[in-house]
């Protein structure tokens, strides 16, 4: 008998000790107990500030304003084909309606994007996008530079488990917990290898 079968052997003794159900596993303790709006609000706000990511506090009508603020420098941004054009009424510069045609260099000519979001965690400082109209595909949020992302304080819910109820497991998701950041062995921190170097969040008190 060799390796292999010495392995496989032990592998179908322990099964056959196995109980012939499926153990169930209670997954109820993962929920957290609910949080009020300002506490969430606190605790996302705090998250993002300690990953380096700019947090703009205002209600829905001050939006453009914020968007633009954080655009400050910014002449050329790509947004998703579902955006709210409104958020865009104080930005003067050239934006790009992003689609399946336009290729990634040209989405690196772009100095930043604008994006809304699907659901926030604010135990982790987490936003999530799921490819929705506002949101647009992946490549549009990680080769930009810059990224401001509008988030609904309504989205924000506490923990992990909550928010992932909140998605559609087909749809692709993408994380993110403050700017793109790296360490090497040495702990050096270099920003903006994986996607944006900068994160803006503008945080809509009344949505």
């Amino acid at each position: 008998m060799n390796a292999r079968e010495t392995v496989l052997g032990r592998v179908r003794d322990a099964l056959a000790l196995a109980p012939p159900d499926a153990v169930q596993v209670p997954r109820d303790y993962r929920r957290r107990r609910s949080l009020p709006p300002e506490r969430r609000r606190e605790l996302l706000v705090d998250r993002l500030e300690d990953y380096r990511a700019s947090v703009h506090q205002c209600d829905t009508a001050e939006a453009p304003g914020a968007i633009a603020t954080a655009l400050r420098g910014a002449r050329r941004i790509g947004i998703p084909a579902g955006l709210d054009r409104r958020w865009l009424a104080e930005f003067d510069g050239e934006v790009t309606v992003d689609s399946a045609e336009v290729p990634s260099a040209r989405l690196d000519e772009l100095d930043g994007v604008v994006t809304g979001s699907a659901v926030s965690c604010a135990e982790t400082g987490t936003i999530f996008l799921d490819s929705s109209a506002d949101q647009g595909r992946r490549a549009l949020t990680l080769v930009p530079d810059l990224h401001v992302c509008v988030v609904a304080l309504s989205s924000v819910v506490a923990g992990v488990p909550e928010a992932v109820a909140r998605l559609d497991p087909v749809r692709p998701t993408t994380l993110i917990s403050g700017p793109s950041a790296t360490s090497d062995i040495e702990l050096d921190r270099v920003e903006g290898v994986h996607g944006p170097r900068t994160l803006h969040v503008v945080l809509l008190l009344d949505a």
